[in-house]
């Protein structure tokens, strides 16, 4: 199965973004708007995602959101992979968060 892939430059501002990262990257730096659902916890917390839009799915590169998307689609989902992850959202001049007394980052 072939994962669409979208540039962070080309996100929707009201999309659901996914972010799959573990807890110390979520807080090192993330995306206000996103949600936070780490891969390792993604298949217990499924009904969690909405099924009737769009899922952009995020990590730190693109592997894993890659794998979560695909995983996503199989299910029946809309979910189409972030490409380079949060690099590239970060690359782009996206803005981030941080959930410590930091400035935000990409860990």
């Amino acid at each position: 199965m072939t994962v669409p892939e979208i540039e962070p430059s080309d996100i929707p501002a009201d999309a659901y973004l996914l972010d799959v990262r573990e807890q110390d990257e979520w807080r090192a730096g993330h995306a206000r708007e996103a949600v936070h659902i780490p891969m390792t916890q993604i298949q217990g917390r499924v009904d969690e995602v909405p099924g009737d839009r769009t899922i952009y799915v995020v990590c730190r590169v693109g592997g894993r959101s890659l794998q979560v998307a695909a995983w996503l689609n199989q299910l029946g989902r809309d979910a189409v992979n972030v490409g380079g992850g949060m690099q590239s959202w970060e690359a782009a001049g996206r803005p981030l968060v941080s959930e410590t007394e930091e400035r935000p980052f990409v860990a």
